[in-house]
């Protein structure tokens, strides 16, 4: 709760530098509420080491982002998901060229309530809750309780991966509560003993139990090796190669010290990928 509070703090904030910050031409990060403290730990480090760079970030998901790059109207778009074939040709349609780099890996972990008995759910039964096949905790093993489905909404990436690692491209169920963020969800879900959601793995805190996966716990080890079946990569965007500041600050996240920011906020470096192969 605390650091979900102390993000809406320092994106305010950086939203009010953004507005100058822009027009003198420094830094503008748009996207992924997943990137979200990830980049918001760097660019603190990186301006304190850099002490006359300006950058401003704001969240509302990958699609946000993107749209933002094509729109020409941010430097860097964070996203949690692959850019889109459809997303491509109208960024080449006004003369953009989306450029990916990857910063991270993530783990999608579903959470509960701390008090709902429930511990793990397959990727079966996780489909049939989110499509609304299955609507009671007693089905699959839990209390004679209503199951309350809470979703990202559609701009959010991990939604888009959700529903492609679980869902299998099946629609959500109308019922499901859409949230605008990792920490909108962790928020319901921690004030609802019912209530089942999916958040990044380093939005996982006190206030909510997080299910293993198919008896498998989501960790750098396991997101990694892909044992645990929910696991995705995390990406920044530019326009074309990154160039000066921006390059710059991705350089720096690349880097020893960004990948300790990483680790930090509860993702997963590259350096444990590298160290797999």
């Amino acid at each position: 709760m605390k650091r979900y509070l102390k993000q809406l703090i320092l994106v305010a904030l950086f939203l009010a530098v953004g507005l100058g910050t822009a027009l003198a031409g420094n830094i503008v990060i748009k996207g992924s509420t997943t990137v979200l403290p990830i980049a918001q730990a760097a660019l603190e480090a990186y301006m304190k080491a850099n002490p006359g760079v300006k950058l401003s970030l704001s969240g509302g998901g990958s699609g946000v982002g993107i749209k933002a790059l094509i729109d020409q109207s941010t430097d860097i778009a964070t996203s949690s998901r692959e850019i889109k074939e459809s997303e491509i040709e109208l960024a080449k349609s006004k003369g953009v060229r989306p450029a990916p780099v990857m910063v991270a890996i993530d783990a999608i972990v579903p959470i509960v309530h701390p008090k709902n008995p429930v511990n793990n759910l397959s990727i079966d039964q996780l489909s049939q809750i989110y499509q609304g096949k299955i609507t009671n905790w007693k089905e699959v093993g839990g209390d004679d309780l209503q199951i309350v489905v809470i979703s990202r909404d559609s701009s959010s990436g991990t939604f888009e991966t959700w529903g492609e690692l679980v869902l299998n491209k099946a629609k959500v169920t109308p019922r499901a509560q859409m949230q605008a963020s990792n920490g909108a969800i962790v928020q319901t879900v921690s004030k609802n003993k019912y209530a089942v959601g999916y958040i990044g793995l380093g939005y996982v805190d006190k206030t909510v139990k997080a299910l293993t996966v198919n008896d498998v716990h989501a960790s750098a080890k396991t997101a990694v090796s892909k044992e645990y079946p929910i696991a995705r990569p995390l990406y920044m965007y530019t326009n074309g190669e990154p160039k000066g500041e921006t390059a710059g600050f991705i350089k720096f996240l690349l880097g020893a010290d960004g990948q300790k920011i990483v680790v930090m906020e509860g993702f997963v470096p590259l350096t444990a990928q590298a160290k797999k192969k």
